[in-house]
């Protein structure tokens, strides 16, 4: 999709820090971080959210097997992490297009907002 930035990012038409990359996924540095280690991780196709991965039960499992993957290395395994999915805007997808958010390096509080 021309006007989503996540489709931009993967497409290598916008900057960002990359900390993986396959066939279906591109993760990256949240340039807004939370928390010490704040990225994401984006599905290479666009779906504009996790309401729209019914029937992609494998695809989701794989955007969060990637996460917690990614996370270990870089270091959040043993202090532990959160991961986010948002949907939509009361959600706080501030973008639409299905995307992780794996937060850590710091204790996080509970409520989050």
């Amino acid at each position: 999709m021309r006007d989503c930035i996540f489709c931009r990012i993967v497409a290598g038409e916008i900057p960002s820090t990359k900390v993986y990359e396959d066939e279906r996924y591109y993760a990256f540095r949240d340039i807004n971080p939370k928390a010490p280690v704040h990225f994401l991780v984006v599905t290479r196709e666009h779906i504009g959210g996790v309401a729209d991965m019914e029937g992609r039960e494998e695809l989701l499992g794989g955007l969060v097997t990637t996460g917690i993957r990614m996370a270990a290395e870089l270091g959040l395994a043993d202090a532990g992490y959160r991961l986010v999915l948002n949907q939509g805007a009361d959600g706080g997808q501030s973008v639409p297009h299905v995307h992780l958010h794996v937060l850590g390096g710091r204790a996080l509080a509970w409520p989050p907002g």
